[in-house]
């Protein structure tokens, strides 16, 4: 009878507990990073500007929250982020694709153009069966005036 006790109080125990990650992106480049293009845009950089998106899985199949809408150029890699959560789903893993629905929001949103200098912070907490991960973006609104 103790036995059971001391297993079925383990079993429990690992059910409750789980496990949460925070991660904050920095820019590789310095701001004053050079590219070169044949394409001249003249992009006029306003205030501050964020954007928010969050998703819940269930079992690692079943993904409730997940937005329909994302922006294009935010992906830097499937599971470049790493974490507790970095199932592959439609050809990038789930925070990738967070990533850039937090992006989506914060251009439709603030009527930008382009994020400059954006910083994600990616938090993920897995508790067994289920986990969350939530994705801010934070930069400046880039509009952009004139395209040679």
């Amino acid at each position: 009878m103790k036995k059971a006790l001391i297993a079925s109080t383990l079993v429990l125990a690992g059910a409750m507990t789980g496990c949460s990650s925070l991660n904050t992106s920095a820019p590789s480049l310095p701001l004053t990073g050079a590219v070169q293009s044949d394409v001249k845009a003249d992009i006029e950089v306003g205030e501050k500007i964020t954007g928010k998106a969050s998703v819940t899985q269930l079992f690692g199949l079943l993904t409730l929250g997940d937005s329909k809408k994302y922006a294009d150029g935010v992906a830097y890699g499937v599971g470049s982020t790493g974490g507790a959560l970095p199932l592959p789903i439609g050809g990038a893993s789930l925070v990738e694709k967070v990533k850039s629905s937090a992006a989506y929001n914060a251009v439709t949103e603030s009527g930008a153009d382009v994020i400059v200098a954006p910083r994600y912070t990616v938090e993920q907490n897995g508790y067994g069966f289920f986990g969350t991960i939530n994705v801010t973006v934070e930069g400046y609104k880039g509009t952009i005036k004139s395209i040679k």
